[in-house]
């Protein structure tokens, strides 16, 4: 997802203003053009008046995204592999509805948005990362540019001049940079990084402000004008809308915030990525959530966080409706040893690949 409300979007003609060629003179940067993937914002709902999620006119409008008569079946079942989700056909109607917007943008004579990614490792999980990030973009329509940066000191510079380039209207910073290494910050580097891409920005919704909103069950940035979406952790969110097109996972007769009520949802992982935020956001559309990690496990309900010293993953397990497993290997042992209903993701060349597990 990326902000055009507090951007402007110059028209095609238009140049580059005199700080950002400055900027570019003397930015310790190589510059790659590739036209970004879209970040889906979620919409969860809440009984109490909150802050959460809209941010312009060019972001999808999911609330009116019904089923067609033509649409593909998400869910195939299969006697021996179990059954597949086709996440593709969920992310089709995002999709085209954010070409849509791209065709009318280029219609009045203005440019799509542009993302910016800031490459400064040599990991090959994040230049795949970088070159599937641009490969979306393309397809979408929507402006791509990477920029590597060869000596990782370098990189907060990059980012504050991207933070402040009213050209850019997006960031996404591919990690590990600096990994568990101490550093002036902090206990994290990578941390801080994070924390420094502004909120105007954050593709990724990973920064302090989207993180605290989302732990808080805050849904909008201008309450209680309720304009200005807050942006949701990506990958978590894409779980998110996974379920919500799986028969019998949101209830929604029930309203926003309510879909999950009666369902009990264990996480397998608490990464400040995807486990911690994926169980943040099931608890808030109303499901009892437990978030087991290799020393502890919580249950998220009502709101609240409950520590649960007599639980283990067995036990959490046994309880679901629903099992989210990060790791196939995760999966596989919980669907042998303990008879569960599993969501397992994994990456595959270019594909995300979802694969569920009922048991009978």
């Amino acid at each position: 997802e990326i902000n055009t409300s507090t951007r402007t979007i110059p028209s095609t003609a238009a140049a580059s203003s005199g700080a950002a060629r400055a900027r570019a003179k003397h930015n310790p940067i190589r510059v790659e053009q590739q036209p970004p993937d879209t970040v889906n914002d979620r919409e969860q709902g809440s009984e109490q008046p909150s802050n959460y999620q809209t941010r312009a006119s060019f972001l999808p409008d999911h609330r009116n995204m019904s089923p067609s008569p033509n649409d593909k079946p998400v869910i195939f079942a299969d006697p021996i592999k179990g059954i597949k989700v086709n996440a593709s056909v969920v992310a089709t109607p995002f999709r085209d509805e954010i070409k849509t917007k791209v065709a009318a943008m280029k219609k009045q004579g203005l440019e799509p948005p542009l993302l910016v990614g800031l490459l400064a490792n040599k990991d090959p999980a994040a230049i795949k990362y970088a070159e599937w990030t641009g490969k979306a973009c393309r397809n979408d329509g929507l402006r791509y540019e990477l920029r590597k940066i060869e000596d990782p000191i370098d990189v907060e510079a990059a980012l504050m001049d991207a933070n402040d380039d009213p050209r850019v209207h997006g960031i996404i910073v591919y990690y590990p940079i600096f990994g568990q290494e101490e550093s002036f910050s902090g206990a994290s580097q990578d941390d801080y990084l994070r924390d420094s891409v502004s909120y105007k920005c954050d593709v990724e919704g990973l920064c302090h402000t989207y993180r605290t909103n989302l732990y808080r069950n805050v849904r909008f940035l201008d309450y209680p004008a309720n304009t200005q979406k807050c942006l949701l952790p990506c990958t978590a969110l894409s779980c998110v809308k996974i379920l919500e097109k799986c028969p019998g996972c949101y209830d929604t007769s029930k309203p926003t915030g309510r879909q999950l009520d009666g369902k009990v949802v264990t996480v397998i992982n608490r990464s400040e990525i995807v486990g911690r935020p994926l169980a943040a956001m099931l608890a808030n559309d109303g499901a009892d959530v437990y978030s087991v990690d290799i020393n502890s496990i919580y249950l998220f309900r009502g709101g609240r966080l409950h520590a649960c010293p007599d639980e283990t993953p067995e036990s959490c397990v046994r309880k679901v409706s629903c099992l989210n497993c990060l790791l196939m290997s995760q999966a596989e042992r919980a669907r042998r040893m303990w008879d569960a209903s599993v969501l397992a993701v994994r990456r595959e060349r270019d594909q995300m690949h979802v694969h569920a597990w009922k048991h009978c």
